[in-house]
């Protein structure tokens, strides 16, 4: 598994945007990457290297995925019927430490893999472990009773800094989310522009 939980803030600084809209990152104050030469003006990108970042912002919005990870998920998003983009996103989505973050279990996207990972979380009564786990429309995830009184866990539910998007029916009270439908692009609540039609462009090049 990929760690990458002490380079949170340096993939903004890199990509130049507060991916997750965290008041503590660091282009809220200097937008420029990191290092000595971050100042230095940009290069042109190339339509590849266009391509290449949406492709990594995307990735790394999402925390520890792989990419070996991720690619399996293009593919599958690319066999499915409909908009490749759409199904990306759909499936990237309903990854169960996805869902735990969008439910506001947990405050990032890092806390929910290791949420999940440590037996936190019920999906339809049975304890699941798996981060890359897919959820299904009318799918409970439920935090485990035992772990309701984390300090994590209310902290993030009282937390005004992020909204639980409509295709998410939470109740936050007894803890638990139902995913009502797969979700589209457009109401998927990033904090900055995604692309995944230049990602699709990307793999299809």
């Amino acid at each position: 598994m990929s760690k990458r939980h002490s380079a949170k803030y340096k993939l903004d600084r890199v990509m130049g945007e507060n991916l997750w809209g965290r008041p503590k990152s660091p282009v809220n104050k200097r937008s420029y990457g990191p290092g000595q030469h971050g100042q230095r003006r940009k290069q042109k990108i190339s339509d590849f290297g266009i391509q290449l970042r949406a492709k990594q912002k995307l990735k790394g919005y999402y925390g520890n995925i792989t990419e070996k990870q991720f690619l399996r998920t293009y593919e599958e998003a690319s066999r499915r019927k409909g908009n490749t983009s759409e199904n990306l996103i759909a499936l990237l989505e309903t990854r169960l430490d996805a869902l735990v973050y969008r439910a506001k279990f947990v405050p990032t996207v890092w806390a929910a893999r290791q949420f999940v990972n440590h037996g936190h979380v019920t999906v339809n009564g049975q304890r699941v472990n798996i981060p890359s786990y897919r959820v299904k429309p009318d799918d409970v995830v439920e935090v485990r009773e035992r772990s309701r009184s984390m300090a994590l866990v209310l902290e993030a539910l009282q937390s005004p800094e992020r909204d639980v998007p409509d295709y998410i029916e939470l109740d936050a009270k007894g803890q638990k989310a139902r995913l009502v439908r797969l979700p589209e692009l457009a109401e998927v609540p990033y904090p900055v522009k995604m692309e995944p039609h230049l990602i699709v462009e990307y793999y299809s090049s």
